[in-house]
């Protein structure tokens, strides 16, 4: 089945405010959606921020983009209405299948940014206490609904309503999936790992994703 290459910006959302989690401190996992054009620059949206900059953030994790869908069932799981912003996302996407981005497309969203999907989200403890669920960090990496990270190619303006079109796809074929789902087949890695122009944390993720392929060993750690 060919995969979609149109799908549309539900919400651009960003923490205008930190909020505090207990045994975690101040965070920005808590965004809103904006309204109106929001401008986008190499670091992400200019009206967002991060107060964990190693592990969130930089311009390998610029923007993070999270399906409709796959936010709609965890909805219907969990029995709770999980609205835009929810996952920590700047953006909320109908129509396109993000966790199966193909690693290093390029999607062009409203008349001019320009956007690469680089590697997928790793749960971690604050997203953990945000989400208030037992197991939750156990629970996301078993559904493999990451979402997906993004660098910025061309900066501008985006706004909900915009429209996302996937303007390039490489012949590789590693899904931002399978960088942590366990599911990458190691020739398509090792062809992944064979650009030299490959960003640091992808190098990093899909080297750590080869090593599972070839000797089996999960690695669920927290990055």
């Amino acid at each position: 089945m060919a995969r979609p290459t149109t799908g549309r910006v539900l919400a651009v959302c960003a923490a205008q405010r930190d909020v505090v989690l207990d045994s975690i401190g101040a965070s920005g996992i808590d965004k809103r959606p904006l309204s109106g054009p929001v401008a986008v620059v190499e670091t992400g949206l200019t009206l967002d921020h991060s107060c964990d900059t190693r592990h969130h953030g930089g311009v390998d994790q610029a923007v993070y983009a999270y399906d409709d869908a796959e936010a709609a069932r965890w909805a219907t799981d969990l029995g709770r209405d999980l609205p835009a912003g929810w996952f920590g996302e700047n953006l909320r996407v109908s129509g396109l299948a993000v966790t199966d981005a193909v690693v290093g497309e390029r999607w062009r969203v409203g008349r001019s940014v320009e956007l690469e999907a680089t590697i997928p989200r790793m749960p971690c403890r604050t997203f953990a206490v945000w989400a208030a669920e037992p197991r939750w960090v156990k629970r996301f990496l078993d559904r493999g609904d990451f979402g997906a990270y993004l660098r910025v190619c061309t900066p501008g303006e985006i706004q909900a309503g915009d429209e996302v079109t996937v303007v390039s796809r490489p012949d590789h074929g590693v899904r931002v999936r399978d960088l942590l789902a366990g599911t990458g087949d190691p020739d398509a890695l090792r062809a992944l790992l064979a650009d030299p122009d490959l960003p640091a944390k992808v190098r990093r993720e899909a080297t750590k994703a080869l090593k599972r392929a070839t000797h089996g060993a999960p690695d669920k750690t927290s990055a």
